[in-house]
């Protein structure tokens, strides 16, 4: 096949390497904002051209045949390359620019990320910034983003990641309930209160504590743990829900500090065991990372250190808690 022809399929080969990192044709489409039917025609022609199937393609996923496979390692590093280069020119501007595109936690980014948000784009002009809000661990590569918040004990290891802060899990209720139940004094009195928590797969739903630590300048061992199982009138998969219900009196809640941050520093929940830590329900950390790449566009780079510095202080200060 002459120069020519091969040069005419280049978009046509790029097309491919997308789809085979996608999976579905709707996908890929989507990744490269085109209409499917487009899609299938460019795939359809390379095909003709090939001389062989590229795609096996069922009701519900396509793959790769053999050949189709070869090509598309025989072009992705070619491709990754170019992009990487072109990304590089276009950092050589003085101001980051172009489509950011990052992925969140629901509630984090709704009351700690969002609100922050318009300092950044008032110092970028030249940065687009989509954000998605999804508790689902994306992947990253796959699904095109180029940089993810995540709230977790430890970041992946194939990814590269930058600390933003530290976090803790916090036990809290309204005054209304305080008053209406009283305020338990040890874990252990937990099992007969109403308790909103968190649900987990095939888990009984349970929390685990230890005491905290001594006060510095005294050596102690680590404090054992203590699990008590709870139950209540109301679970979620969302911190922002059970914060919201914990503020209606329905309970006591287990939050990440993010969540409960506002409600503590008005006086609207106050904290509850103030002298035990909750432990394992939620992250340590937050982080922010992404793919390993040679080349970190400007603007990523930019906006990683916006993080770092909007979210040094952590989510305190600490609210005063109901005593023991």
């Amino acid at each position: 096949m002459e120069y020519q022809k091969i040069e005419s399929l280049w978009t046509h080969l790029h097309w491919l390497t997308v789809l085979a990192q996608q999976g579905s044709f709707t996908a890929a489409a989507r990744r490269l904002g085109v209409s499917k039917a487009g899609m299938s025609q460019r795939i359809a022609e390379l095909e003709r051209e090939a001389g062989v199937p590229l795609v096996l393609r069922t009701t519900r996923s396509v793959r790769l045949t053999e050949a189709g496979q070869r090509l598309v390692d025989g072009t992705r590093a070619s491709f990754d390359a170019i992009a990487q280069s072109f990304a590089g020119v276009r950092d050589l501007a003085e101001l980051p620019r172009g489509l950011l595109r990052v992925s969140a936690p629901v509630a984090l980014a709704r009351q700690q990320l969002v609100p922050r948000l318009p300092d950044f784009l008032r110092a970028h002009p030249e940065v687009r910034l989509e954000l998605e809000l999804s508790d689902r661990l994306v992947s990253l590569a796959t699904e095109g983003f180029d940089l993810a918040v995540r709230h977790t004990a430890a970041p992946p290891d194939t990814h590269v990641a930058w600390t933003l802060c530290a976090t803790r899990s916090v036990l809290v209720a309204s005054r209304a309930y305080l008053r209406r139940r009283g305020a338990p004094q040890r874990p252990q009195e937990l099992p007969s209160h109403d308790c909103l928590h968190y649900p987990r797969a095939r888990e009984t739903p349970a929390w685990h504590f230890r005491q905290r630590a001594a006060p510095r300048g005294r050596e102690r061992a680590e404090p054992p743990r203590i699990t008590v199982p709870v139950a209540g009138p109301f679970a979620a998969n969302n911190s922002e829900a059970l914060r919201d219900a914990a503020l209606r009196g329905l309970g006591i809640a287990l939050l990440p500090d993010f969540s409960a941050q506002a409600a503590l520093q008005s006086g609207r929940l106050v904290e509850v065991l103030p002298g035990w830590e909750p432990v394992g329900a939620f992250g340590e950390h937050l982080f922010a990372i992404r793919p390993y790449t040679p080349h970190v566009p400007r603007a990523v780079s930019v906006f990683v250190a916006w993080l770092r510095e909007a979210f040094a202080g952590g989510f305190g200060p600490r609210a005063e808690g109901v005593r023991q």
